[in-house]
């Protein structure tokens, strides 16, 4: 297993659009591996792999309160979502130390393939709802912060730039 590099916000590799996986074999199970280190060594609850520059439809995850339940959404889609929609304070790896309010649905229902390409339907609500919303954006190369004003994204990204010039 490798730590990998996760890309910032404004790079534009965030926002290339992810491909579905065609064959789920020992390079994607290294992936799936790599991400998940990775994830846990940042303490983050999710990764896309468009996050680390790998553009395949890949993400992973952990919400539990032990950080023991990994899960592997591979090819993920979201086939429904409640009408019902809560406001809530997300924060990203690719965004560090910049947290704000984004609107996202209630509950959602997202079918994908597990790491050993099993197909798999999850009925999602709370933080996992979220995190999955949150991480699919991340393969459709949105940032969440593409939710917040021009206004605040500007500043965000001065913020972010800065940090970066200053070796942060």
């Amino acid at each position: 297993m490798a730590k990998l590099d996760i890309l910032r916000y404004p790079d534009p590799q965030l926002q290339t659009v992810a491909k579905p996986v065609q064959k789920i074999d020992e390079s994607i199970h290294t992936l799936v591996a790599d991400m998940l280190e990775t994830m846990y060594d940042a303490n983050g609850i999710g990764l896309a792999a468009t996050q680390v520059n790998v553009h395949q439809r890949v993400v992973v995850m952990d919400v539990s309160e032990n950080r023991n339940e990994p899960m592997v959404l591979i090819n993920p889609t979201i086939t429904w979502m409640s009408p019902e929609r809560s406001k809530g304070e997300e924060g990203c790896l690719s965004v560090p130390g910049i947290y704000d309010g984004v609107e996202r649905a209630t509950s959602i229902t997202v079918t994908a393939q597990d790491a050993d390409g099993k197909h798999q339907e999850i009925q999602a609500q709370g933080l996992l709802a979220v995190c999955i919303q949150h991480e699919l954006d991340h393969l459709m190369g949105k940032v969440f912060v593409e939710y917040l004003s021009p206004l605040k994204r500007g500043r965000i990204k001065t913020k972010l730039l800065k940090a970066l010039r200053d070796g942060e």
